[in-house]
Order: C-alpha cells, then sequence, then structure tokens
C-alpha cells in the first residue's frame, strides 16, 4: 500500500514527486512508457512564459507567474540548464495597439515585472530582423528560456534520490475504488495506494472518468514545429510571438538554450492521443507565419521537424483538484501552455493539497541539490586533460554535431533513472540532436546500450516498445 501513487512522469508529475518528496511518505510514479518526459513535455516550445497572457485570476496566470519566479533556483539547485532572455509580442497595425495594451494590463493585473510597450524602432533595435513593418511591440524582460528534457528529467531524478519509486513501462488499465483508497490495475499487476494524482497528460481525462460521475473531455491539440541548425541560432536573440489569438499564442521563432533556433507551433485540433506525425500543411503554415514575424529565415537550415501534442481542458485552464466524487483522487490536468513555466508552481501546489490532506510531516534528511551530467566543455583544458587521463572514455567523441563524449553517455545510462533507449540518450546528451540527427553517432551510442545493459544490438530501441532500431539481420553474421 503506498500513500500516493502518481500517476504520469511528465514535467508536472516529476514536479509533483519532487515536492512531495520532501515529506515522509511512501510514494510511486507510474508511467507507461519506458522512460520520462515522454509525452507532451518532450516536444513543445521550452519557453518559461513571463505571464501576462493568461485571463487575469485563472490558475494557469497564477501559477505561471509563480513558476517563473522560481524557476532560476531550482535550476541552480538541480542543475538544468535555463537563461532569462526576454520576449517580444509584435504588433503591425495602429488599429492592433489595443490589443497589444490589454495584454500588457492582463500582465500588470497577473503581477509580471518589467513589462514595457516599445515603438517600432526600439522593438527593430533589440532584434533587427523582425519584421521591418512592425508598429509596436510587448517586451517582456523575465521570460526565459529552458530544455524542457533537462528539467524533467532533473525533477524526477531529485525526486528518486529522496526515496520516490518509479515504475515505467507500467499503464495504468482501469482503477478500483477500494475501503481505503484505490487500486491501480496495471500492465505490470495491481498496485494500491491511499492516494492518486492524476498527471497523465492526455490521457489525464479517461483515468478521471474512471473514477467520477461528472466526466471530463480533454482536446488533443497538434503542435508542428521546425528546428534550424545552430548556424542560424543567433538571427534573433529573445522569443519572438505574433499577436495572440483565441487558439493560443500563435508560431513563435525563438533561440533554444542550447543555440538552435526553433519555430512553431501549430495548433491543430486531432482526435488522435498519440498523432504526433507532422503534416506538409502543418510545416508549411509554420513556415509562413513564422515568416510574417521574422525577416530572411534560413529554410535550408532546417535540420528536422517533429510535432507535439498538448491537453486542452474545457474553460481553458489548468484542472487542480480533489475529484469531488472520488474523496483521495486529484486531477492535475489540462496542462497546456504555460505548463513547463508552470511546472515548479503546479509541483508546489499539489504538494500543499495533499500535505493538509494526509497530515504529511516533512523530512530531515530531505535532498534538495542534483547533480547533472557533467560537460567536458565547461572545463578548462588543464581539467580536461585531467578528466580524460582519469577516465578516458571522456577523450572518446561519439556524437560530432554536438561534441558528446562516450563518458557522458555512459553517464546517462548509469544514473538514477537512466537511459535505457537512443532517444533516453538523446535526451540527457543531445547526442542524435545536431545536424546528422543521429546519422554518424547512432550506430556507436547503440553498441554502448547493448553493451553496458548487457542486451543484444537487435533489442536496443529508439523509444521504447516495438521501436527497434535494427531488424532481418542474421545475428550469426554478428
Amino acid at each position: 500500500m503506498y500513500d500516493i501513487v502518481i500517476i504520469g512522469a511528465g514535467v508536472s508529475g516529476a514536479a509533483i514527486a519532487r515536492e512531495l518528496s520532501r515529506y515522509q511518505a511512501r510514494i510511486c510514479v507510474v508511467e507507461k512508457e519506458e522512460d520520462v518526459c515522454c509525452g507532451t513535455s518532450k516536444a513543445n516550445s521550452a519557453i518559461v512564459h513571463a505571464g501576462y497572457d493568461a485571463v487575469s485570476g485563472s490558475l494557469k496566470a497564477k501559477l505561471n507567474v509563480r513558476g517563473n519566479e522560481r524557476m532560476e533556483s531550482l535550476a541552480g539547485e538541480l542543475n538544468f540548464p535555463f537563461r532569462r532572455t526576454g520576449s517580444l509580442v509584435l504588433c503591425f497595425r495602429e488599429a492592433d495597439l489595443p490589443r497589444l495594451q490589454a495584454l500588457y494590463d492582463r500582465g500588470q493585473t497577473n503581477g509580471v515585472s518589467g513589462l514595457r510597450i516599445l515603438g517600432r524602432e526600439e522593438t527593430l533595435k533589440l532584434e533587427p530582423y523582425v519584421a521591418e513593418d512592425v508598429y509596436a511591440s510587448l517586451y517582456a524582460p523575465t521570460a526565459g528560456l529552458v530544455c524542457p528534457f533537462g528539467l524533467n528529467i532533473a525533477l524526477a531524478e531529485n525526486a528518486c534520490a529522496n526515496g520516490v519509486e518509479f515504475k515505467l513501462q507500467t499503464e495504468v488499465r482501469d482503477i478500483k475504488r477500494l475501503g481505503e483508497g484505490y487500486e491501480l490495475c496495471t500492465s505490470q499487476g495491481s498496485i494500491h495506494t491511499k492516494y492518486v494524482v492524476n498527471a497523465a497528460g492526455l490521457y489525464g481525462d479517461v483515468l478521471h472518468n474512471m473514477v467520477s460521475q461528472e466526466k471530463i473531455r480533454l482536446t488533443a491539440r497538434r503542435g508542428d514545429y521546425c528546428l534550424l541548425d545552430k548556424e542560424a541560432g543567433a538571427l534573433v536573440s529573445r522569443t519572438i510571438f505574433p499577436l495572440p489569438d483565441e487558439r493560443g499564442k500563435g508560431i513563435l521563432v525563438t533561440p533554444t538554450i542550447h543555440g538552435n533556433l526553433l519555430m512553431g507551433p501549430t495548433a491543430i485540433e486531432t482526435e488522435d492521443k498519440e498523432g504526433t506525425n507532422t503534416t506538409r500543411e502543418g510545416l508549411d503554415q509554420v513556415l509562413a507565419k513564422a515568416g510574417r514575424s521574422v525577416r530572411e529565415l534560413p529554410a535550408r537550415q532546417i535540420i528536422t521537424s517533429f510535432a507535439g501534442l498538448r491537453a486542452h481542458a474545457p474553460g481553458d485552464d489548468f484542472i487542480i483538484r480533489e475529484v469531488e466524487d472520488a474523496k483521495g483522487f486529484i486531477d492535475c490536468i489540462g496542462i497546456e501552455s504555460p505548463g513547463i513555466a508552470s511546472c515548479p508552481a503546479i509541483g508546489e501546489m499539489t504538494a500543499e493539497l495533499l500535505r493538509e490532506k494526509m497530515g504529511l510531516e516533512e523530512k530531515a534528511e530531505f535532498i534538495s541539490t542534483r547533480k547533472g551530467i557533467l560537460d567536458p566543455s565547461t572545463l578548462c583544458m588543464e581539467e580536461r586533460n585531467a578528466l580524460i587521463r582519469e577516465n578516458p572514455a571522456y577523450g572518446n567523441l561519439i556524437c560530432r554535431c554536438e561534441m558528446i563524449s562516450e563518458g557522458e553517455i555512459l553517464d546517462a545510462i548509469h544514473r538514477p533513472l537512466g537511459a535505457r533507449s537512443l532517444d533516453g540518450i538523446k535526451r540527457r546528451t543531445r547526442a542524435g540532436m545536431g545536424r546528422c540527427q543521429g546519422g554518424f553517432c547512432g550506430p556507436k551510442v547503440m553498441e554502448i546500450l547493448a553493451r553496458e545493459l548487457g542486451m543484444d544490438r537487435l533489442e536496443v530501441t529508439k523509444s521504447g516498445r516495438a521501436s527497434r532500431m535494427v531488424t532481418g539481420i542474421n545475428k550469426e553474421a554478428l
């Protein structure tokens, strides 16, 4: 019998697990995929929004601003990349200036600091490649960039270090109420718990509807993205938005925390909760609308495209509450943008709700910090040479595009909640994220995974389940 089971190991579930790990309780996270950060959290804009967009008084507004405030200190504690760069919302017509002013006013009400409305010249001075017919812009200096994989994995690893159990490849198929608590019927057997936190992303409505007569339907919205090579990464220094509409913040152009340039997303509703395929129509829309905001976008430098799905809830707000007719079942669903920015506050709010209900007591030995994978490029030459002498694996370059060594890949495999697939390695080290998209390093990473995990190379997958990288080969020939 667990005290709390969290369903979903995305950024919300991991943030909740990390905050709850401060308390004396037996906690478990169950995740249907082979790794943490496999749903909405792995495919998004990676923006820490300032907080001016959400409707004042909503959970989105409150948690966005609080999460933004906490992100810098959290990055220091858990050693993941984060940088405040600021953002601009562009206005192209004088007639739209009241809409820009409304965003400014809403930001003031929400408690966003440093907002300013800039004229054309000031906007172009900050970002010379913004479209020349820009009329004005809203500048938000507190917006920032984060590595969503780094954030999610750091939260999960720290929760694990504080005693939270993680059951991966464990899909919840049914939930039954017990006299005290719930029985989760999973692909790996039954799990009993006093309290459940439903942080299951797009499947949050499915789980909610298993226990409640008040049914909820989450709408899946697909967002197509184009990622450009690092040569294009300096085209803009801040995140560039158009004026938002009823479908969201629109198609942005932004640098990434690792130096690439990102364009997207679209907002296309779909019935398929697994439909992360891109479309020609969607990518054309990204290129056309991004080109409206920023000039001279080098489309020939696109190195990959991808799509993510986000869960849109009725009422256009996060849903974080105990289900009225299912006591002990806590929903944390409808976490779309600004979910990444809000996750530190989502963790706080959900943990506080459970602390009050359960009378949880704090641990004396809570571990508040975590050390990430060592990046040799941050060392001076003398330190790097000493590291290679001590561990020659750091001198064996595996990924040429991102300059990732075997030492970093070994660390990614053997640390808590270590990587078990090519995508797991990619999310932790960036091996395979560069210009060649794994064309050079992929086979080498497969060899390392097979060797270190004691498996046949034919069993190595891209992302778990049936995604094997190699099929139809005579094993004896290997």
